[in-house]
Order: structure tokens, then sequence, then C-alpha cells
């Protein structure tokens, strides 16, 4: 009998620490298996999340908690006392670009020779262009971009995050302008706004944080406009020793409605007022069950949820480096960046850049600036992304997207459902994609936990035949 092989279509942050965990996994005998790791950067391991070379893109997540391992707190501090160097981190956040060497380098050591547990990983500098499964259902054929074809036991699909959507769907010539920059994170977005130019930024979450302070890093000094529909930006971390218990098992377990849910937050938040705490400590008490909260509304609550309390959400619970919220009111404050409130209707070319309306309730504005950054966030609805993979697979009705537009539908271990309702043996998501079945889905914590989930469940299921052959030694 042949080896088996797993296929991971994607090598960011998920499929790195996939290939990673799957190197790491423990059996009664050794593992006859290949692991095919496709990802068509430079390099496996930082993706498009921990590339950027600019050390103000910090992390939003203190380093205690971004270990790549779950059971080893403090390997990625660890690492970082070894390599250094100590100005990349700032009160305990990181550039990005040090996590993306951490992640390399993980990735590096499992690619470099086969793991002692027999599994075999290999990466491919291709992007994979089809998935194939056969008529049985039971295997697949992965055809790289240079039509080398890859005999697939397993498919696990890892594309991280898409570029955001156009805000702007009506007339779509201003996506070809000069000065529009659909994708914030595009190798040199910022690289041909000149110091002097007015500069418009679409959304004020943690993208458009990060762009203000690499244009200040860049010594821009022209106007910046920020527009959102909610006009919020995200809340600071906060050092605090103290810690607020759980109450999920006492008065969330059960609650099918978001206003239950709001109303026990709600009671907490008040109580850590009195106890002089702060309210921080109530949201960061609810992360480990989060996904069992999100799954216990039904369909319409959570639709209810995204409506009027996502955005909220995010501001609160995605929260802004000390260093980074406080030059963000710096320059709030001396008027360097200008806020308004509202939707944008309309983009369009005009004598010196482009010009945008926007609409508030009864109210509209009409905004000009030279340069406009889109920093709306990742899509995430694979009803609408574009990627040729993503289509022929939802064509052939292998991927199907949920009603809500967070992702892609699945079980619990991450196995695709296809449109006629069943789960696929073969085929497997990781990362972003499991918004619908667990929300918290895109930072490490959450995606750390699901790498070894779906590698522990790969495993059973390779040990499943007990007529593999022992692994060579060459």
């Amino acid at each position: 009998m042949q080896r088996k092989t797993i296929t991971i279509i994607g090598g960011g942050f998920s499929g790195s620490t996939l290939a990673v965990q799957l190197a790491r996994l423990a059996g009664d005998q050794p593992f006859a298996c290949d692991v095919h790791l496709v990802e068509p950067r430079p390099v496996p391991g930082p993706g498009l999340a921990y590339t950027a070379r600019r050390p103000e893109y910090l992390l939003n997540v203190r380093a205690q908690f971004l270990s790549a391992f779950p059971d080893q707190p403090d390997h990625f501090r660890n690492w970082l006392r070894i390599t250094g160097p100590a100005e990349t981190c700032e009160e305990e956040f990181c550039s990005r670009q040090s996590y993306g060497r951490y992640l390399q380098q993980l990735v590096g050591q499992v690619l470099e020779w086969p793991s002692l547990n027999g599994i075999r990983c290999r990466w491919h500098n291709q992007a994979a262009q089809s998935v194939t499964v056969a008529p049985d259902g039971n295997s697949a054929v992965v055809q790289l971009q240079n039509d080398q074809l890859i005999q697939s036991d397993f498919v696990v699909l890892t594309l991280g995050n898409f570029a955001p959507s156009p805000p702007v769907t009506t007339d779509l010539a201003y996506l070809l302008h000069p000065t529009y920059h659909a994708n914030p994170w595009a190798r040199g977005a910022l690289r041909t706004i000149a110091p002097d130019d007015t500069v418009l930024l679409i959304g004020t979450g943690l993208t458009a944080v990060d762009v203000l302070l690499g244009l200040r890093a860049d010594g821009h000094q022209g106007q910046i406009t920020a527009v959102s529909g909610h006009g919020r930006w995200p809340a600071a971390h906060q050092p605090s020793p103290a810690t607020y218990p759980s109450f999920y098992a006492t008065e969330l377990t059960g609650l099918t409605t978001v206003a239950q849910v709001l109303g026990a937050v709600r009671r907490h938040l008040r109580a850590s007022q009195a106890q002089g705490l702060d309210w921080r400590l109530v949201i960061d008490s609810l992360r480990p069950d989060l996904g069992r909260i999100w799954a216990a509304w039904p369909l319409e609550e959570q639709a209810r949820f995204l409506r009027h309390l996502a955005g909220r959400w995010s501001v609160v619970r995605h929260r802004s480096p000390p260093r980074n919220a406080a030059l963000l009111q710096e320059m709030l404050a001396s008027g360097r960046v200008l806020q308004h409130r509202g939707r944008v209707q309309d983009i369009r070319p005009a004598a010196d850049g482009l010009a945008l309306t926007i609409r508030h309730g009864q109210q509209t504005q009409y905004l000009t600036a030279r340069h406009v950054i889109n920093c709306t966030g990742p899509l995430l609805d694979y009803r609408r992304i574009r990627e040729p993979l993503v289509v022929q697979l939802r064509e052939a009705g292998h991927l199907v997207p949920d009603p809500l537009g967070l992702g892609i539908r699945t079980d619990e271990h991450g196995a695709m459902r296809a449109a006629n309702g069943q789960v696929s043996p073969v085929l497997f998501t990781l990362g972003p994609s499991r918004r619908p079945q667990n929300f918290e889905s895109t930072a490490v914590p959450e995606l750390r936990t699901q790498a070894v989930s779906l590698a522990q469940e790969l495993g059973r299921r390779l040990q499943q035949d007990r007529n593999y052959p022992m692994p060579s030694s060459s």
C-alpha cells in the first residue's frame, strides 16, 4: 500500500501551523504520510499577515499568547529571547515581521528533514489551480499552476484572508484609478503616496490604524481623513494583572438569543465597574467560550448580532497595542487625521484624485482626496470571492458558502459540506473560513487550537488503516 498524502493549500499561519502539528503527532506506530504544502509566496510561514517588512506594524496580541503551541505557552517568548533583537517588541507587543520570522523558522524545520513520526513535508512554491474530487469521493487530485498533479487522500484549504471587497459596486471605474488602493496589504501599497498628498481611509479598524502608522513612518505630512459607518476606532489594550471569573457555565450556557447574552454581559460590566475593575477583563473572560456562545444562537440570532453588534464587538474585542492607540490619539488631537461618520455611496475620478459621496442618515457629504485606501477589512464572503480555485470548487458543489457570508460550511472538524449536505471525507478547511462555526476564527490563539485539533483528527484517520508500510530511512 502506498504512503498516504495530505495536501495543504496555503502556507500562511494556518497551513504552516497545521504542517508543524502533523509533524508532531504521536501514535502507536509511525505514520506513512507525505504532507505537501502549497504556497506561492517566496517563503512559507508568514503569509500575508506577517510578511510586511515594517517594524511599525505591531501585533495586536501580547507575545505571551502567541506561541504556535498551546501546550508550550512560552515558546514564542523564548524564541524572542534567543533570536532577538529586543527592540522588535514594545510592552509585549511585537512587530508582525518578527512573528513572520518565527513562523518561517518553525515550518522550515519540518521541511528540512523527515519527522520522527514518519511524516515527511514538502513545499511547492506554486499556486493551486484546481482540486478534482474522485467520483467515489474518497480522494482528490490537486493541480498546481505548473500542471503538476498531486494525488491526495486529504486536501486542506488554508487560504487565509482575501483583499477587501469594493466599497462601491455601482460604477467600478474607480478600481482602475492609479490613486485608489484596493488592498492596503499589497506589496508597496503606500509607496506611491507623496508626503503632502491628501489621503482618505475607508474604515477605522485595525487595518486603518496600521495604515496611519505606516504613513507616519514614511514621513507623510498631508491631511488624512477617515470614514466609517460606526465612527469608532479600536479600543486600546491596557495592562492589568487582574482577571475576571468566567460566568459562562453559570449564566450563559443554553442562552439562545443575543438579547439574553447581552443582558448577562452588561450585568457583569456593571459589577466589574463597581469593583474598580477594567471592562476589558469581562470581555476577555468570554474568549474561551465565544464559539459555544455563537453556536447556541439560531441563524436568525446570528444575523441579528451581525447587523446590530458586530461593529461594536470588533472595537472592544480586537484592540490596538497601547503605543498604536497613543499615536492615533495624537494624530486625531493635532488635526492631522479628521474623522467622518457615514457610508461611501459613490467614488469617481476627480481633477486631482478621487471624489467620494458619503451618506449618514439624511445627510450627504462630498469629499475629495488624492489617494483613497480601502481599509474595510478582509473579504470573507465565499459567495463573492473570485479566486479561481474557490470558484472551481464552488461551482463543482464541493465548497458551499454559509448564508451569512462569513466563510465555508463545515462540520465540527472543518470537513467541508457539499451542496447535497454531505460531509466530505477528503476536503477540509482551516482558518478564517471557519467563522460560520466559531465566529472567532482569525486570531492566533483560536487558529492554533484549530490546527492542533485538525492534525489530531487527520492522524486518527491515517491510523484507521493499520497496513501502512514502515517509512524508509532514506
